[in-house]
């Protein structure tokens, strides 16, 4: 049976609340790995709800927005495909300090704000 929608979601509201303690606390990078997984999350809500099926245990934005088959605005589009680009480099680190200077407080600021409109439009699917 796997989870129900709505658990989805609420891991989704979760991991976005820990993306901002990640982003209080200084830990940047960290952050933006907990922006990936929150969207991820609710993507993932939202396959189960409309495909009415398990959904796969890949992590790629983009392929759930395809089997979904919903389109974001421009802008939310492009996000998506930045977020899903820095969620390996974030996830497995070749250089931590490279990674520290590369999502710096003023980018994950950004990255954070626009995770959660992306999150907000997301839950709008539903």
């Amino acid at each position: 049976m796997g989870k129900l929608p709505q658990e989805w979601l609420r891991q989704a509201d979760y991991d976005m609340d820990t993306a901002e303690f990640m982003f209080n606390g200084g830990r940047y990078f960290y952050a933006v790995f907990m922006c990936h997984l929150s969207i991820e999350k609710a993507l993932k809500g939202l396959f189960k709800e409309r495909l009415k099926e398990e959904p796969p245990k890949v992590h790629n934005l983009v392929y759930f927005l395809n089997k979904i088959g919903i389109r974001p605005s421009e802008d939310i589009g492009r996000f998506v495909i930045k977020l899903n680009e820095a969620s390996v480099t974030t996830r497995y680190p070749d250089d931590i300090g490279k990674l520290q200077k590369d999502f710096s407080q003023a980018v994950v600021k950004d990255i954070l704000s626009k995770s959660k409109e992306t999150l907000e439009w997301i839950k709008a699917q539903f």
